[in-house]
This record gives C-alpha cells, sequence and structure tokens, in this order.
C-alpha cells in the first residue's frame, strides 16, 4: 500500500519532468519497504565521489535498508567525465565497489550487487540512446544496463574474491528478495 502511495505521489505532487519523491516523504510511508542505495546518480555513491567526510558518509549508509554496487560498465562514464579527475581506471570504479563493501561489512548492511538494469538484451541499448538523444543528454556511448545472468554477475565481480563475489551476487540478493513477500 506504502509502494503505491509513493507512486502515486511521485506522479501526481512531485512531478517535476520525472517522477520524483522527496526522502521525507519516503520516511512517512517507509513501512513495509527496503530501500537500497541505488547507482551512482544517488547520495551515497556521489558523496563517496566527492570525498565527503566519513561522517557524513556514515550517516548516508545509515538511512538505507542495503547497499548496492554495480557492474563498472554501468559506471564507464565517469572515466570521461572532466568532473571527476581522479577517476581514470576501472580499478578505480572497482575501488569504489569495494569502498562501499567496507562501509557495508562496517556498518552491518547487506551489500548487493545489481545491474540497474534499463533494457532486456544488450543490443537494446539503441531504444535507450534515441531517447537519451531526444532528451538532450550528451553522452551517446550507452551503459551495459542489460539484465545480465547469475553468471555474469559473477564474471563482473569477482576482482572482490571468489567468497565476496558470491555473497553479493548470490547470498545477498537471495537475503533481500526473502524480505519480500510476493506482489
Amino acid at each position: 500500500v506504502n509502494l503505491y502511495k509513493l507512486i502515486s505521489l511521485s506522479h501526481l505532487d512531485y512531478f517535476h519532468q520525472r517522477a520524483r519523491i522527496p526522502k521525507s516523504e519516503y520516511l512517512k510511508h517507509k513501512e513495509g519497504l527496503l530501500i537500497g542505495s541505488a547507482c551512482e546518480a544517488v547520495e551515497l555513491y556521489q558523496a563517496i565521489l566527492q570525498g565527503r567526510p566519513q561522517e557524513e558518509i556514515i550517516r548516508l549508509v545509515k538511512f538505507y535498508d542495503y547497499l548496492e554496487i554495480q557492474p563498472c560498465g554501468n559506471n564507464q562514464y565517469l572515466l570521461r567525465d572532466d568532473r571527476y579527475p581522479e577517476i581514470n581506471t576501472w580499478e578505480d570504479l572497482q575501488t569504489i565497489n569495494k569502498k562501499i563493501l567496507a562501509l557495508g561489512d562496517e556498518l552491518g548492511k547487506l551489500v548487493v550487487a545489481t545491474c540497474d538494469v534499463h533494457f532486456l538484451n544488450p543490443e537494446d541499448a539503441i531504444a535507450r540512446r534515441i531517447l537519451q538523444a531526444g532528451m538532450g543528454y550528451p553522452d551517446e556511448e550507452q551503459p551495459p544496463l542489460y539484465l545480465r545472468t547469475t553468471e555474469e554477475m559473477l564474471s563482473e565481480f569477482e576482482y572482490l574474491g571468489s567468497d565476496k563475489c558470491y555473497e553479493v551476487v548470490v547470498t545477498n540478493t537471495r537475503m533481500i528478495a526473502d524480505m519480500c513477500e510476493p506482489i
């Protein structure tokens, strides 16, 4: 019920170029919902990118029910973005994921690997490229935001070591799924 309320509010009361919801509304309607830290465009990842103080980052982590890390390809645009001169290599992107994982371990938050799926198959990126061009997005190089298999995700996160990789891709993801009732 609360999810439906938030969706309605986001489209009716807070819509501005896209559906959105203020954190204050989420806090009023959070019963029965889980919130993850999401992608690089959201405050936790941005705070890490911007080198914000550790106290602030810890405060942000405490808000979430679980933390998310994503394949480095999802954030490869950061390698081309002049706003982040310290992000130059694939290893730099992996380091951010490792920081999120360490924060989760330190603060007792589950960390899950997610795809941030925007389309089903890799070749479907062309449709997203067309839509974004129409919306004025300058970067035509699409990140690989397709639905990956478990094996693909295990391959994406093998740099974490086999145990941690399996934990974030399979174990913790199943734990989150078990917290959800069927809709």
